[in-house]
């Protein structure tokens, strides 16, 4: 009798002890999955501020409008709606030429004195900009696992030629996609369904690589695949879908990419 109760309290022991356990570990299965990528075909790279450091360049449009940084990051944002303007009425002018008439506007409704010369050389940094520091490392690591990589930038086909040429980081890509073959600029729809087609693969098989809101958003909506690099000041636009993958800089993104 004593044999078959200590038997009994052992079994409850172990049970109980079990019991502790296992739903602990099951709780931490539940909690911490195993992210599981499908590969894309290709990966499309915006190139400003994804890939290279705009710092240089917004120091030069800050200096010549009176150092004033916020400015510099008015002219940007200023910049990109012109750039929309212009497709949305189905016009197309070189994004550089929009960079420098919208740098005017700036000025002028700051009341500073610019002519049409200090403005080109203002925004001339933009063509030998630096890479972030692990961009090299990253490009590398994703062109080693297999990816197709492409750049596809609002820039014309000479200034993302440059761009990369002078970031040496030209080598890394298999194509290098301009939207000024189709006329229109990023985030409109039909500039990424184009880039599938030029690509000859389906909108699903495309992933955009890019650290603006707007232009993940475009991608999305076009059908493609997304992945946001959150660099200093950039954020998602919270009514678009929510990209796949989200990371703080292009290695990071990179090592998810390639574990297997």
């Amino acid at each position: 009798m004593k044999t078959d109760r200590r038997n009994f309290l052992r079994n409850a022991c172990t049970i109980g002890a079990t019991g502790a356990v296992l739903p602990n570990l099951a709780f931490a299965t539940l909690s911490n999955p195993v992210k599981t990528i499908v590969k894309p075909e290709i990966l499309f790279f915006d190139i400003n501020e994804t890939l290279l450091d705009l710092e240089p360049l917004k120091l030069s449009i800050a200096e010549i409008l009176g150092g004033k940084r916020e400015l510099a990051t008015l002219w940007f944002t200023t910049m990109l709606q012109y750039s929309m303007v212009t497709s949305v009425s189905n016009q197309y002018r070189d994004f550089g030429a929009i960079g420098v008439a919208t740098l005017l506007m700036v000025a002028k409704s700051n009341d500073i004195i610019l002519t049409e010369e200090q403005a080109k050389k203002a925004v001339q940094p933009i063509l030998s900009l630096k890479p972030h520091p692990e961009v090299e490392q990253s490009l590398s690591l994703l062109k080693n696992d297999g990816y197709k990589l492409v750049s596809f930038t609002n820039s014309s086909k000479y200034a993302v030629q440059q761009q990369l040429k002078n970031a040496k980081i030209d080598s890394f890509f298999d194509e290098q996609v301009s939207i000024e073959d189709f006329g229109k600029f990023k985030p409109d729809l039909d500039v990424y369904h184009w880039a599938a087609r030029k690509m000859k693969t389906e909108n699903q098989n495309c992933m955009l690589i890019a650290a603006h809101g707007w232009d993940i958003a475009g991608a999305l909506w076009a059908g493609w695949r997304a992945a946001f690099i959150s660099r200093k000041g950039q954020q998602l636009f919270p009514l678009a879908p929510t990209p796949e993958l989200d990371n703080p800089n292009l290695l990071e993104l990179a090592r998810e990419l390639t574990s297997k």
